[in-house]
């Protein structure tokens, strides 16, 4: 299911009436009332959220201090107070990696650093509302004094580099999880968006680090990776992985970037769990169709006047075209259409949230625009018959389950 509206410059008249409608709504609607009562007495877990590299951009572009952004902002879909409306308990960070950093030595795991220490920031400038969080103990207790965890999830293997020792440094670093890979194929292994298929799957290297992220207790994240990658990693892995934000492939015929059927029931028999994305092209297949189809159209026109994407002269005509082609989003409907799928396929102790939020840009479906919204979802699953037990595990006990039983195997040896 999806919906159009036009671009945010034209619509606010539009949130101001939906704001009030979904005011009024919620009074009445008893599955909206529990379900905000549920987002904040469960521990609300979200498996990735791209706050810092989305601070490090604004500050790079506004020369702004960054750490006075996360608590209150209309600038893209994270702050403190709107994650306290919306019961958001631990957002993972995302210490982003963009692949262009791999082809310069030294440079991702510079950037890394770097994200890291903002966070850690973060955390230290304002301690009575962020808290680091290492373990899903740590979560518990910062939970109980109404903290917002702030647990680290790596995207992208690359500042590990060729150097195994990377990976326990990463751990004494904080680092809960590390995405293999991103938009390309690294020297860890191949990326579901790169055609290459440089190792078919993890690369020798790759099989070393599998291993020694099990053995350090980091969790192995696979979105982002190949389906060689993925099941190369499913015959490696001694512990259950995640994939702290992909989506159904059924819903997106050909899209690799999210998992077939036969890839969740493995990554069940796994023990393991799927974050689901909010994003609107990871949700519905048409959704991605018609937005190609909207960017064919427009840089034709633009060629046609001899203009490029940047130039100033084309703003007034991509405005114009925005208008008269609005954006098409999915809803909230979809995201649980994703959810049921996993449950049906693996079973309910293997799906989670995993939102991609300030990650996937102007493309959140309709219902979830910002982290203030969790409560829309879970109102829609209540709808569907999820008991408040499977909530429960939806919001956090099934990621939890993962993170303690790679920590315990780590422990143990």
């Amino acid at each position: 299911m999806f919906t159009y509206l036009p671009n945010v410059k034209g619509i606010t008249c539009l949130f101001i009436l939906s704001a009030f409608f979904t005011a009024a709504y919620a009074q009445e609607d008893p599955f909206q009332v529990k379900a905000d009562k549920l987002a904040h007495k469960y521990i609300l877990t979200d498996g990735h959220v791209d706050l810092p590299y989305r601070l490090k951009v604004t500050n790079f572009r506004l020369e702004r201090e960054y750490l006075g952004i996360p608590v209150s902002t209309e600038n893209g879909d994270f702050d403190y107070e709107r994650a306290k409306k919306g019961g958001l308990d631990a957002p993972f960070m995302s210490i982003y990696i963009p692949s262009t950093y791999q082809e310069t030595e030294g440079a991702a795991k510079l950037l890394a650093d770097t994200l890291i220490n903002m966070i850690e920031g973060i955390a230290k400038a304002h301690p009575d509302k962020f808290a680091m969080a290492y373990s899903p103990e740590d979560v518990k207790m910062q939970f109980k004094k109404g903290l917002i965890s702030l647990p680290l999830g790596m995207e992208n293997g690359a500042p590990i580099g060729d150097d195994l020792k990377n990976v326990a440094y990463f751990k004494k670093r904080g680092i809960s999880y590390i995405t293999l890979t991103h938009g390309k194929d690294n020297l860890i292994s191949d990326s579901s968006y790169d055609t290459t298929r440089t190792w078919k799957g993890l690369s020798p290297f790759g099989n070393e680090v599998v291993a020694e992220m099990n053995r350090v207790g980091i969790m192995i994240d696979i979105s982002h990776v190949s389906d060689q990658t993925f099941y190369q990693v499913m015959k490696l892995t001694k512990v259950p992985v995640i994939a702290s934000h992909s989506s159904c492939r059924k819903f997106t015929p050909g899209f690799e970037r999210n998992m077939d059927d036969d890839m969740i029931k493995a990554l069940g028999k796994n023990g393991g769990v799927i974050q689901i994305n909010f994003g609107s092209t990871f949700l519905d297949g048409k959704v991605q169709e018609y937005q190609n189809k909207k960017r064919e159209e427009l840089m034709l026109l633009l060629e046609k006047q001899g203009l490029k994407n940047r130039d100033e002269a084309a703003k007034p005509v991509i405005a114009a075209f925005q208008k008269a082609n609005p954006t098409l989003y999915s809803d909230v409907k979809t995201v649980a259409d994703h959810i049921d799928h996993v449950v049906a396929l693996a079973g309910i102790d293997h799906v989670g949230l995993g939102s991609d939020f300030d990650g996937v840009g102007d493309s959140l479906p309709t219902g979830l625009k910002d982290v203030s919204q969790y409560p829309n979802l879970i109102a829609e699953l209540l709808r569907r018959d999820y008991s408040n037990e499977d909530i429960a595990k939806i919001c956090y006990k099934n990621v939890f389950r993962v993170w303690k039983a790679v920590q315990s195997f780590a422990t143990s040896k």
